[in-house]
């Protein structure tokens, strides 16, 4: 937003320096961008009138003046302008005087005539775009007087960067209520109650299809207008601030526009068919030729200003040509409204149009400065266009809702801020930006935000107000009470942690995966009509079909990431995620748990030389010893454990018999296993692959074993090896765990080295063997001792498991 200090002090007295406003604006939460003179360049530049012209007598296109640039001082110029006459008030750059681009006016000979200064246009000068010939001034212009001053140009231009939230500032007379309320005063607004409009016995009319697309609409029409140009300090209002003065209407649109915030249109009356105004959204096949040239195709979610019969203009953005305000234009008609800002930011996005207008509209404007806006726009239409203004006009105001009041605690406003403010000082902070302020009793205000604020909706949104006001630099600056001691940690959080530590060190990726996925996740892992899973949280604007829900399950995401892996080549796949999945609980919101997942898929070794390790695929084994790793680590074995033959083990998206439950105590917490065939089909996935599926929230709600140390070893081990012949339904892991349960001290460690079935065996039987490790802490063992305690498990462990020692 750009505004000058001059056009700013029409509104609000203060005698402020330029960069004071600038510095308390800033301070304010308005950033001041730029805070520059206007026309600096324009020094050694005076009010000359020329008082006679000679002919050049070496060229035919130059003639020579004699210019009055005082009382007593005469120069003579050479000059090439069509319009250079004598009587003539123009602009004389001296010699010594530096114009814009540098360029430097020096005494020189033109076609052997000297000339002692350059008569300029206002292009030249840098003022316009205008270079129809040298400037012609008001003639009674003082000759010797800076041009600058005869012009009203000494002034500053001031840019201030606004915050999406406050439209309100994109306005001068807003920008001078913010300064209103640092100098404690008043703004003074060109209107301050515009007429009523009742809409009758007018030669048009107005129709809104939709409120809620259009909550206010005011027009009003004007005769017998003369399109001109405007006056200069309309054109140097616009200028100043970068705006191109085009003619006297379409300027003082633009003007009332920066004035009030308030985006106008005017339409030539003539050209609006059946003199109606329809606001609706357009029709399937219209188009429309705005301003700039451009035709657009327009769909059912763009609000149009159509007349009898088409669309006239873009709603809030920009007009139609079959609508312009021409040379030969007479009648207007004058819109001033406001437009739903969703619409406006939506089609202006559509459309890839942004103008001045629609910059506003979406932000949100004041629909209490509709009718103000209108009646400014009609009393300088009148004014400097010569019309006729036709009484009455319309102003539909059924979308116009007034903004709710809010409570204001001083006690919440003094905690929030640290600072010890009274109610009065607090009333008085959001008074002087004209907010109104009622108490209710000692410590409480009912404040009512103005219409012009769409941003205050909390009280929290007020304290930010009086902060603003009161000074930002005025808060009290404090250490925060930090105590010395260590915070307490989320368990749950250092557990994701440590498994994220435990997967990357045992050569898997993570994978984040979208939350949002696709409800065909559930057929495609055969999931049962009445599973849990089955029952998602469904997006209500989903941004795409295939992101409608809310996950319940992280193996779909890991398999679709599985996929593309194999898709670019990469086989050997070893990937985890954890993260939330997503359970409705009716009207409550969902439940979101943590979940543990991984896939492995492709060589046991991924990357290691085949020469060494071979080709060897991975298997139920290795994601087992995935689980396994993960338990020992977590030092939950004596809790967790990963067992076979568990009810309701099998999973419909499981390889039969592959399946692997992770028990705590009683508990199911997850599974291990390998994918069935059809599973991976449905996910495009044409190798095997085997998952891990764990509560991971369950597991942060178990404890884990104590760090115990010892010291090392004194005394050497001594290992004894036995194979039994059991039935070949027996687990090997059992029979090792029935050896560390017997309680024998002198038992270290016990493990299986070799499983056979085959030659030898009788069928139905398999052999395995298992080597033990004994150690004492205080003496070395001796065959005796050893041999006493190894006849002893052998016998407990033919007894429990209907074996027999295999005879070598």
């Amino acid at each position: 937003m750009k505004f000058t200090l001059n056009w700013l002090r029409e509104y609000i007295d203060t005698d402020m320096e330029p960069a004071r406003i600038a510095d308390h604006l800033t301070m304010l939460g308005l950033e001041v961008d730029a805070c520059v003179p206007c026309y600096p360049e324009l020094t050694g530049v005076v009010v000359a009138r020329i008082d006679s012209v000679q002919p050049h007598p070496n060229a035919d296109k130059l003639v020579l003046c004699d210019v009055i640039v005082g009382e007593e001082e005469r120069t003579r110029v050479v000059c090439g302008a069509p319009n250079a006459r004598a009587g003539l008030v123009t602009a004389l750059a001296l010699p010594g005087a530096v114009l814009p681009g540098g360029f430097i006016i020096k005494p020189a000979k033109i076609r052997g005539e000297e000339s002692f200064g350059m008569l300029c246009s206002a292009k030249e000068l840098g003022i316009t775009e205008d270079q129809i010939g040298i400037m012609e001034l008001a003639a009674d212009l003082q000759p010797g007087q800076a041009i600058s001053q005869a012009l009203g140009l000494v002034d500053t231009m001031i840019e201030v960067d606004l915050t999406p939230n406050r439209p309100d500032c994109a306005s001068v007379l807003g920008i001078a209520r913010e300064v209103g309320g640092i100098v404690g005063k008043r703004i003074s607004p060109p209107v301050v109650t515009p007429p009523v409009l009742t809409g009758e016995n007018l030669p048009f009319s107005v129709e809104v299809e939709s409120a809620d697309d259009c909550p206010r609409y005011a027009a009003r029409l004007i005769k017998n207008v003369k399109i001109g140009p405007s006056p200069w300090w309309l054109q140097q209002r616009l200028l100043a601030v970068g705006m191109r003065p085009i003619s006297n209407i379409v300027d003082i649109t633009n003007f009332v526009m920066l004035e009030y915030g308030q985006p106008l249109h005017a339409f030539d009356f003539k050209k609006l068919s059946g003199g109606r105004i329809v606001v609706r959204r357009a029709r399937s096949g219209e188009s429309l030729s705005t301003l700039d040239g451009t035709e657009h195709q327009l769909d059912s979610e763009m609000l149009m200003i159509c007349d009898a019969e088409r669309p006239v203009a873009v709603a809030g953005i920009m007009g139609g040509a079959n609508s312009e305000v021409d040379a030969q234009t007479t009648d207007i008609l004058l819109e001033s409204a406001c437009f739903a800002a969703i619409g406006i930011r939506r089609t202006a996005g559509r459309l890839n149009m942004s103008t001045e207008a629609s910059y506003r509209f979406e932000r949100g404007v004041d629909p209490q400065g509709v009718p103000k806006a209108m009646e400014r726009a009609v009393q300088l239409i009148t004014a400097l266009g010569g019309g006729e203004l036709v009484a009455g006009g319309v102003d539909f105001k059924e979308g116009v809702v007034a903004p709710a009041p809010i409570t204001l605690r001083g006690k919440r406003t003094r905690s929030l801020l640290g600072m010890d403010l009274s109610l009065d000082r607090i009333g008085a902070a959001l008074s002087s930006i004209e907010i109104d302020v009622e108490k209710i009793d000692e410590d409480t205000l009912r404040v009512t935000p103005p219409s012009f604020r769409v941003d205050l909706e909390r009280e929290v949104d007020l304290i930010e107000e009086v902060a603003r006001i009161v000074g930002y630099n005025l808060l009290p600056t404090t250490l925060p009470m930090v105590p010395m001691i260590f915070s307490e940690q989320d368990g749950l959080r250092e557990l994701r942690k440590k498994v994220a530590e435990i997967f990357i060190a045992l050569g898997f990726y993570e994978a984040i995966n979208y939350s949002f996925v696709a409800p065909q996740h559930h057929d495609l892992l055969g999931l049962a009509a009445d599973d849990a899973r089955r029952q998602s949280v469904h997006l209500l604007n989903p941004l795409a079909e295939d992101q409608s829900v809310l996950r319940t399950t992280l193996l779909p995401g890991l398999l679709e990431n599985l996929r593309r892996n194999i898709n670019h080549q990469s086989h050997d796949v070893r990937l985890f995620e954890v993260g939330k999945v997503f359970h409705p609980q009716g009207s409550d919101q969902p439940e979101e748990p943590f979940r543990l997942a991984a896939v492995i898929s492709g060589h046991r070794n991924p990357g290691a030389p085949v020469l060494h390790v071979g080709e060897t695929q991975t298997d139920i084994f290795d994601v087992k010893g995935v689980v396994t790793q993960i338990i020992d680590l977590l030092r939950l074995g004596q809790t967790v454990t990963c067992q076979a033959g568990i009810a309701g083990q099998e999973l419909s998206f499981a390889e039969p018999g592959t399946v692997l439950a992770v028990m705590g105590g009683e508990k199911i917490l997850g599974w291990c296993g390998a994918f069935n065939p059809k599973t991976l089909k449905g996910f495009g996935v044409k190798q095997q692959a085997f998952f891990v599926d764990i509560d991971l929230a369950a597991l942060a709600g178990l404890s884990s074993q104590a760090k115990t140390f010892a010291p090392l070893p004194k005394f050497p081990f001594v290992k004894w090896d036995m194979a039994l012949i059991v039935p070949e339904g027996v687990a090997a892991g059992e029979m090792l765990s029935v050896i560390h349960g017997c309680e024998e001290k002198l038992i270290e460690k016990a493990e299986i080295f070799d499983i056979f079935q085959g030659k030898n065996i009788a069928a139905g039987k398999k052999s395995i063997a298992i080597t033990i490790t004994y150690r004492a802490i205080d003496r070395t063992l001796d065959d005796e001792t050893v041999g006493k305690i190894h006849q002893k498990i052998i016998e407990m462990m033919i007894s429990r498991f209907n074996g027999q020692l295999r005879e070598a």
